[in-house]
């Protein structure tokens, strides 16, 4: 653990410069610059409300806002998973020349990624302010929320950046896993109401971006508290497979370059 700190107090430096860096490269050769990162979590948006509305008739309170708030989480989220798997690859001529711990390069793509969910969030507080949708404190509860979603994140990302390593296929499998897992995280639908009992209890207690997107639509729109248990779970699951994907990577980093 303490190894762990020192390096990220190291390699701070190293992350937000590569992180700007990505970001800048992002929109490089774009005539739309960062507004890609606003139009598109708001075109799928529209996509999946008109999809809702109109093909499944199905009627949700602030549907736009409901949606938009899954979206980012999960663009968050599957964007950091599908890009650690080939990190090490990708960033083969920084690895093979000069030393740095690898989960800063997981660290680099959570702030790229978490940046526009940033943008996108602010997106969701317009919407919400348009749409009149009542507020009160438990809004304040989004941010320990974020934190989990944090937590979880880098520790499913360590884990897959160690393993993507050495499984080729790997990336592919991701790819189709989180598609499924797209459907069942509730990001166009409200698990509780659409999933029957008790298997949506289930669904939200084993599927942790599930528990995530909708305890912050509890906070966000609904004014309720979410279930703070299961979500205590995910958070120590996640420091847990943290450290096990952490100490992976220290154990083997060395023989990654050989194995690229």
């Amino acid at each position: 653990m303490n190894r762990f700190i020192r390096d990220v107090k190291k390699y701070r430096g190293y992350t937000v410069y590569a992180a700007k860096s990505a970001l800048k490269s992002e929109v490089a050769n774009s005539h739309l610059s960062w507004l890609w990162w606003i139009l598109d979590p708001l075109l799928f948006m529209i996509v999946y409300s008109f999809v809702s509305l109109v093909v499944f008739r199905k009627k949700e309170p602030y549907l736009p806002v409901f949606i938009f708030i899954g979206f980012n989480c999960w663009n968050f989220f599957s964007g950091c998973l599908q890009q650690s798997v080939k990190l090490v690859t990708a960033n083969r001529s920084i690895v093979s020349r000069v030393y740095l711990p690898k989960f800063i390069l997981v660290f680099e793509r959570m702030i790229t990624n978490g940046f526009k969910m940033t943008i996108a969030f602010s997106i969701v507080v317009i919407m919400m302010i348009g749409y009149q949708v009542p507020v009160d404190w438990k809004v304040m509860l989004l941010f320990p929320l974020l934190l989990m979603l944090l937590v979880v994140t880098f520790a499913f990302s360590s884990l897959l950046l160690h393993f993507g390593v050495y499984v080729e296929d790997l990336a592919n499998v991701t790819t189709v896993v989180l598609k499924l897992a797209f459907y069942m995280s509730g990001i166009i639908y409200s698990i509780e109401k659409r999933v029957p009992y008790p298997y949506n209890s289930l669904l939200l207690k084993c599927n942790p971006m599930a528990l995530l997107v909708d305890s912050m639509r509890k906070v966000l729109i609904y004014r309720t508290m979410p279930d703070w248990a299961p979500l205590l779970v995910w958070f120590i699951l996640g420091l847990i497979f943290s450290v096990i994907g952490v100490h992976n990577i220290y154990k083997h980093e060395n023989s990654y370059v050989k194995v690229i």
